[in-house]
């Protein structure tokens, strides 16, 4: 495995894969790799013959008051579970490789950015479809692997890859969880322990919201009401918002009557957490 800091580096060594005629995925990370990252890594490494993992606390996805400076960073431990799952290099570069003092273009798009986490943190989808944008320039993948723990986000660079005409697959990997049902994330760790408990409470309201339209629930008012409900009740939650949008264009939706987006986002003490269930 290697690592290289620098795109004209980067670019060297995949443009002499891609002479050899091989197929390159991508796994874009922020680092602090978990179970969760991981497993992208390795279904990008079964599915292609060589997998680059860019490690990269991307600056302009945060806001003001956001965790940029505390954001966890462990490199020589990301390179371990690198190596481990299969990638064969690493693309870690510093801000002023991403964007020089002279940087001027950005990549924006609205609808599917301004509701979900879109509302709650301005500027941040700007972000993300900038230095995601980037990373497919950078990497030229065949591929890119994106968890559907943030799916906002992965609805979001799906709609940028169809409207730029980004020659690629875009491919959804399923969340993966605590034991206790809680989805890996870097900012777990920021937790308390009775916050890492209380959490617990993100996936409860979820599968309550499930197991109503296994049911037969389709209006989208109870079944957000019930999810509140079960928020509420724990009291260390402090909910950012529940909502029930339409998979596509993630749009509120007032029926379930084609696949949805059921999403929520809670505050434990300072750390905001994410988690959703698609109905499909």
């Amino acid at each position: 495995m290697k690592t290289a800091e620098t795109v004209k580096d980067t670019r060297a060594i995949i443009k002499e894969w891609k002479k050899q005629g091989l197929s390159v995925g991508l796994v874009p990370t922020m680092g602090f790799l978990h179970e969760g990252h991981e497993s992208l890594i390795r279904r990008s490494a079964a599915e292609n013959d060589r997998t680059v993992v860019s490690i990269f606390v991307n600056p302009m996805q945060f806001g003001k008051n956001e965790d940029l400076e505390t954001y966890p960073r462990d490199f020589e431990r990301d390179s371990r579970i690198c190596e481990r799952a299969g990638a064969d290099l690493i693309f870690h570069p510093q801000p002023e490789e991403m964007y020089p003092p002279d940087f001027f273009t950005y990549t924006d798009m609205d609808t599917l950015t301004e509701g979900l986490c879109g509302s709650h943190r301005p500027g941040h989808f700007r972000g993300v479809c900038t230095v995601v944008g980037k990373l497919f320039h950078i990497a030229a993948p065949d591929r890119a692997y994106f968890g559907q723990k943030d799916a906002q986000q992965l609805s979001v660079i799906r709609k940028m890859v169809r409207d730029l005409n980004f020659d690629l697959e875009v491919v959804g990997c399923p969340t993966v969880r605590e034991e206790d049902g809680l989805a890996k994330s870097s900012r777990n760790t920021y937790l308390s322990p009775e916050e890492r408990q209380a959490a617990t409470v993100l996936h409860k309201a979820l599968l309550h919201a499930e197991k109503a339209i296994a049911g037969g629930e389709r209006d989208a008012a109870a079944i957000r009401g019930e999810m509140l409900r079960i928020i509420e009740a724990e009291p260390l939650a402090v909910p950012d918002y529940v909502e029930i949008v339409d998979w596509e264009l993630l749009q509120p939706v007032r029926k379930l009557e084609k696949p949805t987006l059921v999403a929520v986002a809670v505050k434990f003490g300072k750390t905001r957490l994410i988690d959703n269930y698609i109905w499909e």
